[in-house]
């Protein structure tokens, strides 16, 4: 029996992946948008792929803000994605 693979859909392509093939973002207490690497971090996650294209779609069309239902402190998003190694 094969083993099950979930999969999430980045919120900048809005194409189905693997979720070991994408970074999952939470937001903290201040709003702030932060990397959530160990993926067990509490509260609201989105999806994104690691590709710097996908990255500039979501910030474009607010795809962000959108997921998390409120306003996202788009610096804080940057910041924490140039830091991954794309």
């Amino acid at each position: 029996m094969e083993k099950h693979i979930p999969y999430r859909r980045c919120i900048g392509c809005m194409e189905s992946k693997p979720q070991i093939e994408l970074v999952r973002i939470v937001l903290d207490a201040a709003n702030s948008a932060v990397l959530d690497e160990s993926g067990n971090m509490p509260g609201r996650g989105a999806y994104i792929c690691k590709s710097q294209d996908c990255i500039e779609k979501a910030i474009k069309k607010r795809a962000f803000s959108r997921a998390f239902r409120r306003e996202v402190k788009i610096d804080s998003i940057r910041q924490g994605l140039q830091n991954l190694k794309l």
